[in-house]
């Protein structure tokens, strides 16, 4: 089953950070690990569902030009309005992907701690929609939870198990731990190093 509306208002109004993004040294290093994994240190246009409180937010905004953040919440949206106040490049809405979909194409997407609140039938929608949204270089950051989520049809592995098989994209990194996975794909097969003309 996907978590519906209701679920998510009913958790932000028990605690504002259900998580715990703002005081949890788990999700501030698991931020920078993300943040490490990316193969840029610049992106002109990144979309970031499942946005929650816009702390992962406000990070990715020291790397891009432009933000689409979307969440279910509304509570969620409203702190992430008063955190990127002072940022005129963040656009946030509520929003439930594979329901409504961005216009235009982005060279990020992250998918956050997303793909587990969807059922297996709305996630292999977006997984065959997920490169056309893409630039040419475009890439696709997922990170999830590695233990089972209470209530989900899917867990992190199968989330990026559909994201691998079903993208068309490459696989370029993945770190791997007891609580987390994270890995990113892109549209262009060379590393980092490559790039750099290291090779």
């Amino acid at each position: 089953m996907s978590f519906s509306t209701d679920d998510f208002d009913t958790l932000y109004a028990r605690n504002p950070d259900p998580w715990g993004y703002e005081h949890r040294w788990y999700e501030a290093r698991k931020r920078a690990l993300c943040l490490a994994m990316l193969t840029r240190p610049h992106y002109k246009r990144v979309f970031e569902p499942g946005c929650s409180i816009g702390v992962m937010s406000e990070a990715l905004l020291e790397r891009c030009d432009t933000l689409l953040g979307w969440d279910l919440s509304a509570a969620a949206l409203e702190a992430a309005r008063k955190r990127l106040t002072q940022h005129k490049r963040v656009t946030l809405e509520r929003r439930r992907l594979p329901d409504a979909w961005p216009e235009g194409k982005y060279d990020l997407v992250v998918f956050s701690e997303l793909g587990y609140f969807l059922d297996s039938s709305a996630m292999e929608v977006i997984v065959t929609r997920l490169s056309a949204l893409l630039e040419e270089d475009g890439e696709i950051l997922a990170c999830h939870w590695r233990h089972p989520i209470e209530g989900g049809e899917l867990d992190g592995e199968a989330v990026h198990r559909l994201i691998d098989e079903g993208s068309g994209l490459t696989r370029l990194s993945q770190h791997l731990e007891e609580d987390v996975i994270i890995e990113l794909w892109s549209k262009k097969q060379d590393s980092v190093a490559r790039r750099d003309g290291l090779i």
